[in-house]
């Protein structure tokens, strides 16, 4: 039976459960215009990511021309709506482009003879511009501890020292000269052959290839170790990154031409404890390996219960590994940048976590404009 006394043609407002449900189905990037509807939308919101679909770190996938600098994108992956989302913004033209280069999770720089720019904020919208460090560096381990800006390796070959580590301090503006690396990492001291880590105290390193790892403390400019960072024979490749409190390693099994799983251990170098939390399912090595079998590194970036891994030589396919009420579960995405990535491209990846303020801010900048593609 028809109810006469509603009027046709008048709406109703959505409030309440029902508008925190719908809420839930749209992507990050719309629920900033979405919360600035009224009080009570902004707290369906807030309430939507609090209780029905939480935030997730996103993947933040920077590429750059190495013929033309000034020739680049920013593409980012939200797996909370499984949406890609192109992020565009202009290039100063008062600035000369230079190569952007990253050696942990969260932050990327520019080294070149006018001084070393760099960037730790979710979307890399703000950048700090210190002088250049005293040596001379191709592709250095470049990691912010604290208010430090730790550079250390990639020393020319024409250096005195091809093992010096130099240290900015953010408040008194000054380089500081450090302990150099340990001597047993000579012949691999860039990002290539190291995997590196931080937290708010040490910088982390670990020999890939051997899992060896050294932390350095910025209080004492010293380093500590070896730790010997290998959980399980069979691992031929390790790196590592912080997830939250914890010290994730990842470590491949079996050798290059045939990787038999792919495993996460939480560790502890002080103590030499291991934990293992995860493996690899089968159905997802497989689809990592591809049509390229032979894989012999591989890249981890983690935040907070959120793992993300690709292989080096082929970032066509991105793996997640999440913690979900205790365990944790195996995801994967296809990496849609990477179609249009040519061989002379250089592509930097980070895994950060992303709010509504900080979209909001880049939004309100008026110099970044978010563009989003069809869900994978």
């Amino acid at each position: 039976m028809r109810n006469t006394n509603v009027d046709e043609g008048e709406e109703y407002p959505i409030y309440g459960d029902l508008l925190e449900v719908i809420l839930s189905k749209v992507p990050l990037v719309d629920l900033v215009s979405a919360s600035s509807v009224s009080k009570s939308w902004d707290y369906a919101v807030s309430s939507s990511l609090s209780h029905l679909k939480k935030l997730k770190p996103w993947v933040v996938i920077h590429t750059q021309s190495t013929i033309s600098l000034a020739k680049r994108t920013t593409h980012a992956y939200d797996p909370r709506s499984n949406t890609w989302i192109e992020i565009s913004r202009p290039l100063n033209p008062k600035e000369t482009p230079t190569l952007l280069s990253s050696s942990s999770s969260n932050l990327v720089y520019e080294l070149s003879d006018k001084g070393l720019a760099f960037s730790s904020d979710p979307l890399h919208q703000t950048w700090a511009h210190i002088p250049r460090p005293k040596v001379w560096r191709v592709d250095p381990l470049v990691t912010l501890v604290g208010r430090n800006v730790i550079v250390a390796g990639g020393a020319m070959y024409f250096e005195n020292d091809l093992l010096s580590v130099e240290m900015y301090d953010m408040e008194t503006s000054r380089w500081s000269t450090c302990q150099s690396m340990p001597r047993i990492l000579k012949d691999s001291t860039t990002s290539t052959w190291i995997s590196t880590t931080t937290n708010q105290h040490k910088l982390y390193i670990t020999q890939k290839s051997s899992g060896i790892t050294y932390t350095f403390d910025p209080k004492t400019k010293t380093w500590c170790g070896p730790y010997d960072l290998n959980p399980d024979p069979r691992v031929f490749f390790s790196a590592i990154d912080f997830a939250g409190d914890d010290l994730i390693l990842v470590g491949l099994i079996g050798h290059a031409e045939n990787v038999k799983t792919i495993k996460l251990w939480k560790i502890k170098p002080e103590l030499n404890k291991f934990s293992e939390i995860a493996e690899i399912p089968n159905k997802l090595l497989e689809e990592l390996k591809g049509e390229n079998w032979n894989f012999s590194s591989i890249i981890l970036l983690a935040n907070n219960d959120f793992i993300c891994m690709y292989k080096n030589s082929d970032p066509s396919i991105i793996i997640f590994c999440e913690n979900i009420d205790g365990k944790w579960k195996w995801a994967s995405v296809k990496n849609i940048v990477y179609d249009d990535i040519r061989i002379k491209d250089k592509i930097v990846i980070s895994c950060t976590k992303v709010g509504i303020l900080d979209l909001r801010l880049a939004m309100n900048s008026k110099n970044c404009k978010f563009i989003v593609k069809s869900p994978n």
